[in-house]
């Protein structure tokens, strides 16, 4: 076991990045793709509503306490991935700093407010869509390619790590966002969610030919119990049946589909990261969920009113500086009306990081650092 511990500690720091035999390696790329759950700033150069530019955003985000255009007290997944390979935060691509050695860290090419289809979102106007975002990433290939070499660059991008989180607004802002939309009227509930996994499975084959390699995919999370859809559409507090409904047939049809893909492949380029069990874990049982590391501490306070905006369970519009604002955002499983606090993130990253087959499909990050350190 102690020999175990020591290779794993060994890779951990030779993939993050620190002084190894007087070798300092640089840390993988790490490239994001998704909407707001992963967003890092991108929106915030958009004529766009889908913003998250204004205080009280960023105000435990270390060091400056800032908003920064997450949509998250503090760090985001996409953050707290970064740390774990010993690597700064990505940048935005639409980020001005993003040039010369910047671009060796990767970069963040989501954007609040979109989905897999193109009509998702269409209410923020001006947003960038996932084809957009491809179109970004090859532009960023040309930018390294230019930097270091094209063989380089090619090697760099193959073994980088790479998020993308996206779905959740394909019901929320597109199927049920109105009464009678134009998706429910052309599909029902099911036969919906079955033409979404097809449409993600053309992403991420796409994904796939412009060089991604190792590709975390992420569920929904539990949409029907975010204190929006509390507000909105549940009964007597309790989440919405209709839209968790949604959730429990997408999700189980991505993980088919990503095993699917794989064995198309004839390798584990896409892994299932079900961080929406995790989520619905600690909605279920908030108080269990203290420190995300031992789990000892005071766990949160409730898991369906959100720390930041007004009306029933904060869950009304956005948050503004003139919203409700709790004291204590550790208390919080949701920071607001849709998005995890930065402590539920942080429990969301744990699972990615170590958690059993059951949260990460066919293993866990920790698992894919040992493995790729030695191939």
């Amino acid at each position: 076991m102690a020999s175990l511990s020591s290779f794993v500690t060994l890779v951990i720091l030779i993939v993050g990045g620190i002084f190894v035999d007087g070798i300092e390696a640089i840390p993988r790329s790490f490239f994001v793709f998704g909407d707001s759950l992963v967003d890092n700033g991108n929106n915030n150069y958009l004529a766009t509503t889908a913003r998250a530019d204004a205080p009280p955003y960023g105000i435990d985000y270390a060091p400056t306490h800032r908003p920064t255009g997450r949509f998250s007290n503090g760090y985001n997944i996409p953050d707290l991935i970064s740390q774990r390979l010993g690597a700064e935060p990505t940048l935005p691509y639409l980020s001005p700093e993003l040039t010369g050695q910047k671009l060796l860290v990767g970069a963040n090419f989501a954007s609040a407010g979109i989905g897999i289809l193109n009509d998702t979102g269409i209410q923020f106007v001006n947003i960038i869509r996932m084809y957009r975002q491809y179109e970004y990433f090859q532009e960023y290939q040309n930018r390294l390619r230019a930097l270091i070499g094209a063989s380089q660059a090619k090697a760099r991008v193959n073994q980088a790590l790479v998020l993308i989180t996206v779905g959740g607004n394909d019901f929320v802002n597109n199927y049920y966002l109105v009464p009678y939309s134009a998706r429910s009227r052309q599909y029902p509930l099911p036969e919906y969610v079955k033409f979404l996994i097809s449409e993600y499975q053309k992403l991420l084959q796409k994904l796939y030919d412009l060089g991604a390699r190792r590709v975390l995919v992420t569920g929904t999370g539990p949409m029907g119990c975010v204190p929006s859809e509390i507000a909105q559409r549940g009964v007597n507090g309790q989440c919405s049946t209709e839209i968790q409904r949604a959730a429990s047939l997408f999700n189980p049809q991505l993980e088919t589909m990503l095993q699917s893909l794989n064995r198309k492949l004839g390798r584990d380029v896409f892994i299932a990261a079900n961080t929406g069990k995790t989520h619905l874990n600690f909605i279920k049982n908030p108080g269990q969920y203290g420190n995300f590391s031992i789990r000892l501490l005071e766990g949160f306070k409730t898991s369906t009113v959100a720390c930041c905006g007004q009306g029933p369970n904060n869950g009304l519009g956005l948050c503004t500086p003139l919203s409700n604002l709790c004291s204590n955002r550790d208390l919080y499983a949701f920071w607001d009306a849709f998005h995890p606090s930065e402590k539920a993130n942080k429990l969301i990253v744990n699972d990615i990081w170590s958690g059993t087959k059951a949260y990460m499909n066919p293993m866990n990050l920790s698992t894919i650092l040992a493995l790729d350190a030695t191939t």
